[in-house]
């Protein structure tokens, strides 16, 4: 794919991952693949915002020489340090040793413990310098010569200025955004971003159900647990009354058509904005407690209120949590083994703990042999994460009957109304 005009003398040079299928340690299923986008602006300075993960350096570079030589870049701007971003940096500063890498005082920390891990924290003394040689130092006497930068500060290219938003924890500690006044563009790194593959590049070329449907999912997996964090930078930038034309994130696609159709996205999720939705959630062992999922969601489709079902041993968790994102209600349940949940559920419910949801109802189920557990096991989770228990929980032993179906259907009405 060539490089792409997205303003005058502003290009795409990113790449297009087809074929990756995790993320983040697996944690993450990207089945539509991703882009690692960067962005190079041709002025008095030329300048490379981001870089492309590692293994996709050479096609970087190669897209920057249809532009210019490499080696004539002058800066080359740090949003992230996670190595989807950084890893082609070393190979491109290799071509580019000359050139000034800007970023925030923790992405410098952060490129160094990934490139040079040399410089360890065992090898300095009580001082914090390494053998009386300090960061600075180091990094000056090295092939990067590298100026941080925090919120306000500026960067003259010519015709154009590019200043620096912090944004700690959005979703690193290093992260930032740049912003470009002249181009009313704003280019933020991970946030506004998704994990899409496509050959478009822009919103109004692209698939609105399943861009939307991206954009969703890569907050509930990703940015959801720091939604105080991102409500705040947003209310932030907004007060701040500077003109967005153009979102260009470094996943997925540009926003050029409504950049604020995501951040009034973005504004909904991270103040925790639901609807009457229900997410139900099961592990089974002998399909007991899946016939008791199945009488749930008649009872809540039948109340009508919109309803998702996941068995969680054969759904994708991150589609199931991008379902979670906007849903008011989750019914979760699992049969029980050994007096405790099954394996699956209870990793999920961890998963779904760590994220933080806010402002939830949610209710317990399953079915058991001798003993029971299970259902208590769910119930101290949903606890611990802050979600409210709407109502007592539901057990059977063994198989449901007709009449505790029934009573299972009714389960799911009454929750629904609670909602």
């Amino acid at each position: 794919m060539k490089p792409l005009e997205i303003k005058k003398g502003i290009y795409w040079v990113g790449v297009v991952d087809w074929n990756v299928r995790t993320f983040h340690g697996h944690t993450y299923t990207t089945n539509r693949g991703t882009t690692y986008n960067a962005y190079l602006i041709v002025d008095d300075k030329i300048t490379l915002v981001d870089a492309v993960y590692g293994p996709f350096a050479y096609e970087l570079i190669e897209k920057i020489r249809q532009i210019v030589p490499p080696e004539k870049i002058d800066y080359v701007i740090a949003n992230h340090v996670e190595t989807d971003h950084s890893g082609a940096l070393p190979e491109l500063m290799k071509i580019c040793p000359k050139a000034k890498l800007f970023g925030t005082e923790k992405c410098k920390e952060g490129l160094y413990r990934h490139y040079y891990p040399e410089w360890s924290d065992s090898s300095r003394d009580s001082s914090g310098s390494r053998s009386g040689t300090t960061l600075n130092d180091y990094i000056r006497d090295g092939n990067w010569d590298f100026q941080t930068v925090k919120t306000g500060d500026t960067l003259k290219l010519g015709r154009r200025t590019l200043t620096f938003i912090e944004a700690p924890m959005i979703h690193w500690p290093d992260s930032m955004f740049t912003y470009c006044a002249e181009e009313e563009l704003l280019l933020p790194n991970d946030a506004f971003g998704q994990h899409y593959a496509t050959s478009e590049r822009f919103d109004d070329e692209a698939d609105q159900c399943a861009l939307m449907d991206e954009a969703k999912k890569y907050y509930a997996n990703i940015l959801w647990p720091l939604s105080s964090v991102i409500l705040k930078k947003i209310e932030e930038i907004l007060k701040m009354n500077i003109s967005i034309k153009m979102i260009a994130p470094s996943h997925g696609i540009i926003w050029r058509r409504d950049p604020m159709k995501v951040i009034n996205a973005y504004l909904s999720w991270a103040k925790n904005e639901t609807k009457a939705k229900a997410v139900v959630v099961y592990e089974t062992m002998w399909g007991s407690t899946e016939k008791m999922a199945r009488k749930m969601t008649e009872g809540i489709t039948d109340a009508g209120v919109n309803v998702r079902l996941f068995d969680v041993a054969r759904s994708d968790r991150t589609e199931i949590m991008g379902d979670m994102l906007d849903a008011k209600g989750f019914i979760i349940g699992s049969s029980t083994h050994d007096n405790d949940m099954l394996t699956n559920i209870a990793g999920f419910l961890e998963f779904l703990k760590g994220l933080k949801p806010k402002g939830r109802i949610a209710a317990a189920f399953g079915s058991y042999g001798w003993a029971g557990g299970g259902v208590a096991a769910i119930e101290k989770v949903l606890k611990e994460t802050g979600i409210e228990i709407a109502g007592p929980s539901l057990s059977v032993k063994y198989v449901p009957d007709e009449a505790e179906l029934k009573r299972c259907y009714e389960f799911g009405v009454d929750f629904a109304k609670k909602m």
